[in-house]
């Protein structure tokens, strides 16, 4: 096997794949990148045996061929390289490595000794925009149950509709709902539970493209889905992973249907309170009390340990006054996923979940669960 490319193409490609392999002292060849080189094309792959990612890679190909190469030694080699044309050439179980003024010789394994990453048939894809897929990841990951007892809402609920993806994310506390709208209708429904690393891969990895290849020219992603896998597809990346087995809970449930309060508030006033207020919450429960009036909203906290703060926020308000106890931390986690100047809170009673939105979009739910007195 012979190649040549630039050292851009190469790092951007490591450094999509190579986040996936980790040493397995069952399995230490699942801490390889595999190279392989077919149809003039270079690919790279990695797994864990729960995800696997191949990126292809444009350069000039000399000769076919294929083995692996410890994934982080490769990587961290080829980043330290200048900008410039890399030489690789297999010799038996070497890989030299050649790049202006640096000459390097790596082990390698072969490729046939590599787990086979499977396959999805690339028809009838969900077709949705780059930017917002990673935009909705960031606003429902948060909210997925880290506890494996339940396994179903150890994931992200992904709900395909004909003409948008309904996403939501619980912990029992809180629960994150996104709606995005696809760039073509489908005529296939689908309801999947995606564990939460793979969307954290799939944002991770939209994140390694820079300069000339920026997320604005990614314009969209493919997604396919099979009876227990799901495949990302996108400028030359794609991405496949394992599906979490169960029935995700009917959350629609407990969305509130009836407010008695309505309060529109400046987003940045308020993540600068709340921060302020959980300097003097109690030890473990992170509790503030917020308390709509008239034209304000009051946040009170306070704690034996450190003391007691109020702080006093201008809102437009309305319905009743009211008001609610609510966990600091899932207040902000909410808030900072929020892209809006103003926040909407809509409240039936204080032991009832209250509602968190921004208020120039409807495609973004965030509900919270009160802390009871």
């Amino acid at each position: 096997m012979k190649i040549s490319c630039t050292q851009e193409n190469l790092n951007q490609g490591l450094n999509i794949v190579s986040h996936i392999a980790n040493k397995n002292s069952n399995l230490p060849i699942l801490g390889n990148v595999l190279i392989k080189v077919q149809d003039k094309i270079l690919n790279l792959s990695a797994t864990n045996l729960e995800i696997g990612i191949q990126v292809g890679i444009r350069g000039k190909i000399e000769s076919e061929g294929e083995f692996t190469v410890d994934a982080r030694l490769f990587s961290d080699y080829i980043s330290l390289l200048p900008k410039d044309r890399i030489d690789l050439e297999l010799v038996s179980d070497e890989l030299k490595i050649k790049c202006d003024k640096q000459k390097t010789k790596i082990k390698t394994q072969p490729g046939s000794e590599f787990p086979l990453i499977p396959q999805l048939n690339k028809v009838n894809p969900y077709i949705i925009k780059a930017k917002e897929i990673k935009k909705a990841i960031s606003e429902v990951v948060f909210a997925v149950s880290i506890s494996e007892t339940r396994p179903e809402i150890s994931g992200v609920y992904m709900n395909f509709t004909a003409n948008q993806i309904i996403m939501a994310a619980t912990d029992s506390y809180r629960l994150a709902e996104k709606k995005i709208t696809m760039e073509k209708e489908s005529p296939n429904n689908n309801q999947i539970i995606v564990p939460v690393k793979t969307l954290q891969e799939v944002s991770r990895a939209l994140s390694v493209f820079k300069e000339e290849t920026t997320l604005d020219n990614i314009e969209n992603i493919e997604i396919y889905i099979s009876s227990n896998q799901i495949m990302f597809s996108y400028n030359g990346v794609d991405l496949v992973s394992r599906l979490i087995e169960g029935q995700y809970p009917d959350y629609t449930q407990i969305l509130p249907t009836e407010k008695k309060t309505k309060v529109k508030i400046n987003r940045e006033n308020l993540i600068k309170a709340v921060k302020t207020s959980s300097l003097f919450t109690k030890s473990g429960i992170h509790d503030i009390k917020l308390e709509f009036l008239e034209n304000n909203l009051i946040i009170t906290s306070s704690s034996a340990q450190t003391g007691e703060n109020i702080s006093e926020l201008e809102t437009e308000k309305t319905g009743d006054n009211n008001n609610i106890v609510l966990n600091y931390k899932y207040l902000l986690d909410g808030l900072q996923n929020i892209d809006s100047e103003n926040v909407i809170f809509e409240l039936n009673t204080n032991s009832n979940p209250c509602v968190l939105k921004p208020d120039d979009t409807n495609d973004y739910v965030y509900i919270i669960m009160p802390i009871k007195q």
